[in-house]
Formats: C-alpha cells, sequence, structure tokens
C-alpha cells in the first residue's frame, strides 16, 4: 500500500495515499481498533448536510468565500450521494463526543476539495470546521440523524403496517371468536375487534414518535466549545438551522439553550423510549400472531399465516412462524438498546456529553431495525393472514366463558357451578345448567346468544 504524509497539530504521520482522510483520522483509525462497530452511515450523512449548511451560513454572513462554498458544497454533494462511503472508517468506540469523527468528515472535504480545486485551498479545521466544534456538530448529526431515520423510514413502515390491519379489519368483519385473557378462556371477541387493539398499538406508537419529534429538530450547531458560541458570528445558530431545514425539507431550529444540547441527551432518551413502545407492542402482536397460528392441529389453529420457509432440518413437513420470532427478536435489541441509550445519556458531565457515539449507534440502530422489521413482518406474514372460521367457530362453542352471558339471570355462583359441572363432566353449558335446574332448557336458548356478547 502506497502513503502519503499528513500532519496536524502533532506532527507528522503516514495515511494511505488512497483515502481521503488526515491525520487525526489516522490516529484515531490506529489507536481504536475496538470491535466492528463504526460510525453509523446516518451519521455521515448527516455531517454532510450540516458541513453544508454551516458553509452557507458562513458565506451568507460574510466569512466564507465563494469558492470555498462551491468546494465544500461539491464534496458534501459526493458524500450524499454515497461516492465517498470508504474514507469514513472510525470504530464507534473512540472519544465519547465524536471529535475524530467531526474530523474525519473536515478532512474528507478538505483534501477531496483540494483534489477538486487543483491546490491546497481548503483547511480542514479553519474552512470545514468554521464557526463549528465537534461539540456542537456531533450532537446536531445525532439529532439530524435520528430525525430523518424515524420521519422518512420509521413512520412510513408503522403507515404500511397500519394499512395491512386495516384491510384485515374490513376481511374480517362478523367473524365471533374466542376471547382469551391470562392465556385463559375468556368471553367472545370478534376477530375484527382483536386487530383493531393490535392497529392501535400502532397507530399510538406512531402519534409518540411525531411527538418526539419536536425535541430532535432542536440543533446545538452555534454553540461552538461550551455552549457560548465563541468563534461562531452572531446569528450564526439560527442561520444554519434555517439551511438545513432548506436542505432537508424538515423543520429544524436552533435550539434555545446550547448549554443543554451539549451536555443532555434527553431528547434521545424521550424518542428512544417510544421506540421501546413499538418495540414492545411488535412483541406482543408477533406473539398473539404466532399462537394464534399455532398448531397446525395440536395448537390454536384460529388463523393462517404465510408458509416462507421449511421449520426443521429433521421433522419434513414443519413449517415455523419465521416472521414472528424474527419480530420478537429485533424487539429484545431494542429494548436492550434502550439501557445504553438511557445510561449514555446520563453521563453529561458539565459542559459536555462524552457517550454520544454509543448512543447515537443504538438509537440508529433501533430505528433501523425496527423499520426494516415492520416491512419483513407485514410483508411476509401479515399481508397473507387468514381466518380459519371453523377452528374459531368450534373453540368459541366449547369455550366455558360463554357462561358469563348467564349471570343477569342465574348469578356469577350459579354460573360459576354450571362452568364447573360442564367442564369436569365434559358436558355442554346447557346440559350442565338444565341438570342443576337454574334454567329450562328453552330459557336457556332464549338467552345464551355469543353473538351477542361482543
Amino acid at each position: 500500500m502506497n502513503y502519503r504524509t499528513e500532519h496536524d497539530s502533532m506532527g507528522e504521520i503516514q495515511v494511505p495515499a488512497d483515502r481521503y482522510w488526515g491525520a487525526q483520522t489516522q490516529r484515531s483509525y490506529e489507536n481504536f481498533k475496538i470491535g466492528t462497530e463504526k460510525i453509523p452511515q446516518e451519521i455521515i450523512l448527516a455531517f454532510a448536510v450540516l458541513k453544508k449548511a454551516a458553509a452557507i451560513a458562513n458565506n451568507r454572513l460574510g466569512k466564507l468565500d465563494e469558492r470555498r462554498l462551491d468546494l465544500i458544497s461539491r464534496v458534501c454533494d459526493e458524500i450524499l450521494a454515497g461516492k465517498l462511503d470508504g474514507h469514513f472508517p472510525l470504530a464507534v468506540w473512540q472519544t465519547g463526543s465524536g471529535t475524530q469523527s467531526n474530523m474525519n468528515v473536515n478532512e474528507v472535504i478538505a483534501n477531496r476539495g483540494n483534489e477538486i480545486a487543483g491546490e491546497k485551498f481548503l483547511h480542514p479545521n479553519d474552512h470545514a470546521n468554521m464557526s463549528q466544534s465537534s461539540n456542537d456538530t456531533f450532537p446536531t448529526a445525532m439529532h439530524i440523524a435520528a430525525a430523518t431515520a424515524i420521519e422518512d423510514r420509521l413512520l412510513p413502515s408503522i403507515d404500511l403496517l397500519i394499512q395491512t390491519f386495516s384491510r384485515l379489519m374490513d376481511e374480517n368483519k362478523g367473524i365471533i371468536k374466542t376471547g382469551r385473557t391470562h392465556l385463559q378462556d375468556a368471553t367472545p371477541i370478534t376477530f375484527s375487534q382483536e386487530i383493531s387493539g393490535w392497529k392501535n398499538m400502532l397507530e399510538k406508537c406512531r402519534a409518540m414518535l411525531v411527538l418526539s419529534l419536536d425535541g430532535l429538530h432542536e440543533l446545538a450547531l452555534g454553540g461552538t466549545a461550551v455552549g457560548t458560541g465563541l468563534n461562531a458570528p452572531k446569528g450564526f445558530d439560527v442561520e444554519v438551522a434555517r439551511v438545513v431545514s432548506e436542505l432537508t425539507g424538515k423543520k429544524f431550529v436552533t435550539a434555545a439553550n446550547k448549554f443543554h444540547s451539549l451536555t443532555g441527551k434527553d431528547e434521545l432518551v424521550f424518542a428512544h423510549g417510544a421506540l421501546k413502545a413499538l418495540a414492545a407492542d411488535m412483541m406482543k402482536i408477533a406473539n398473539d400472531v404466532r399462537w394464534l397460528s399455532s398448531g397446525p392441529r395440536c395448537g390454536l389453529g384460529e388463523i393462517y399465516i404465510p408458509e416462507n420457509e421449511p421449520g426443521s432440518s429433521i421433522m419434513p413437513g414443519k413449517v415455523n412462524p419465521t416472521q414472528c420470532e424474527s419480530v420478537t427478536m429485533v424487539a429484545v435489541q431494542v429494548m436492550a438498546n434502550d439501557v445504553a441509550v438511557g445510561m449514555a445519556a446520563s453521563q453529561g458531565n458539565f459542559e459536555l456529553n462524552v457517550f454520544m457515539p454509543v448512543c447515537i449507534y443504538n438509537f440508529l440502530q433501533s430505528a433501523r431495525l425496527l423499520s426494516d422489521s415492520l416491512v419483513s413482518f407485514n410483508n411476509n406474514c401479515v399481508t397473507g393472514i387468514r381466518a380459519n372460521r371453523a377452528k374459531m367457530e368450534e373453540n368459541l362453542h366449547r369455550s366455558l366463558m360463554l357462561v358469563t352471558c348467564l349471570n343477569p339471570y342465574i348469578g356469577y355462583e350459579n354460573a360459576a357451578k354450571t362452568a364447573k359441572k360442564a367442564y369436569a363432566e365434559n358436558i355442554s353449558l346447557k346440559e350442565s345448567c338444565v341438570a342443576l335446574g337454574f334454567l329450562t332448557p328453552e330459557r336457556f336458548d332464549e338467552v345464551f346468544q355469543p353473538e351477542k356478547m361482543v
């Protein structure tokens, strides 16, 4: 491999000749060979947006000339287009401020810009990082990436599954089945009502995620090193937030208190709480689906789901609810990530949080996994759910909890005696009730109508 010599304030260092990063990136690359987790691509793209926005704002405020603005903007556009993906190698497990990733982007912008210019015209600190600090750019990138992940990926995924549940509700109107509580038979419910519960879970989680966007739309940029805005021109924070909004089409604003936005990560904790709520609901929905489809002969068997893959390497013909299993594993990961996000956010010592890379790594993984998981679950499972009407009807009429409709006529205790006798002697509720003398056969038929219990 060929190398070139780069330098920073600590001296010279050898850098791969075919890479645009510089000395500070190389030092981090060599000093933190930890794990396989890299700074997420979403953060790099967010940095490209904010660096371009900062250059535009600096130009509008008279600090940056047109030629440098053009070069910085061109390189940022290349980053956003994925043309420079191989030039951001740094690990999550680096400095807790993300300083080296900020400099990685600055160095790539400067070196690629200088290549375009044909001369040393851009400096990573003086130009790419003008009016900025790693301490305000990394939290800004976190918020841009988090808001984008929710708005552009997760919300559409939720909407897709909501639409499918709406269709299933319409298709299954009028189908009555037994309800279940504590994994035990309960009073009847319509299949549409059951599906409506799943749908509303998603609608509630969607609303919580939308609510969390208000905090994520606040940007730390302009606070520079400790929140005072040192070395940033007056009005830079407002202008750069305006430009980020122009570039993204989203309503970003400058944070009112930069001392909070550099050290506090509560907006991310709040938003991840909504991700955890969605994960919890998806765990419940996926478990319901696999319980209801269990069998095919020795389980509940009340619904059919698509048969996607062979389920066993030894048992021929076995098919498993694999999409449900995938959803529940994702849910477990998101719930675990919530612990990491919360603990990372608690480490805002004095004027800066220094757990930012691990915080956003887990946040973005959760958003990414949920987005992909919901689409996969929808396309490969939920769209193909069909009611096993015969099994639902059989289970409904075998349920002893239909006895609940007799409470107003024979009382709770007599209804309980009726159910227990029917269960112990394996006879119908009607036979039990009549044998106990609580109702005549004719009166029983008159008041015992499961269809009206929903």
